[in-house]
């Protein structure tokens, strides 16, 4: 059985470097752990977290299907 964590934050309003750093030390985890780890976020959320680049990093997704379908994978 696979396990996965899914951030979903479209109703997140702001996202400051503390929250960046807490979803990148999530990841790490995640990768640690062997479980999948993807975030879904509004454009805002998205804007920020492509502004330091860690789109790739985050497995950042645009909508929860496309969420679901990378973790599926």
């Amino acid at each position: 059985m696979n396990f996965h964590l899914l951030s979903i934050l479209q109703k997140l309003i702001f996202l400051d470097s503390s929250g960046l750093g807490a979803l990148v030390q999530t990841a790490k985890e995640c990768k640690k752990s062997k479980l999948g780890f993807s975030v879904v976020g509004n454009s805002r959320v998205a804007q920020t977290i492509k502004l330091v680049r860690l789109g790739d990093f985050l497995n950042l997704k645009s909508n929860l299907e496309d969420a679901l379908n990378y973790l599926k994978n």
